[in-house]
């Protein structure tokens, strides 16, 4: 039994042209959320730049020498002026760039996309527009 979904054709000036029928196998399934979720947080994480650094006390210039004797000065030991306790030191757990790159299967990502357009369907989002030529691109013509 195959039933038949309907979708318009429309023109550039968005007047119905024709219905077209498309069939049930594929845009008559079940939305799968969790794998709609998956594909969602994968594609944010893979844009993200992953940029944030911070310097420790081994990148903060200076700090070469003790600034004063271990003892006798009555004041606590140090070893260097970029400790992380002193202004002007390196930081103790800050962030160091990295890739938040995450991949999906290529079967999961067909299936995902299949859903999101089921999902646009089902809530009549989805247009099929016929032709658009444009001789120029301009915004005004597209709208």
């Amino acid at each position: 039994m195959d039933s038949k979904f309907t979708i318009n054709i429309i023109d550039k000036f968005g007047k119905n042209i024709d219905a077209m029928q498309i069939d049930d196998k594929i845009w008559g399934q079940e939305i799968n959320e969790d794998l709609l979720h998956r594909a969602v947080v994968t594609s944010l994480a893979n844009k993200r730049a992953g940029t944030a650094s911070t310097k420790t006390r081994k990148y903060v210039s200076g700090g070469g020498r003790k600034p004063w004797r271990q003892k006798g000065t009555g004041r606590a030991r140090a070893g260097s002026i970029r400790s992380p306790l002193w202004r002007g030191g390196g930081v103790v757990f800050g962030p160091h760039p990295r890739d938040f790159a995450c991949a999906l299967p290529k079967k999961m990502r067909r299936k995902a996309l299949i859903n999101s357009l089921v999902l646009k369907l089902n809530e009549n989002k989805l247009t099929v527009i016929d032709d658009i030529k444009i001789e120029k691109p301009k915004t005004k013509e597209m709208i």
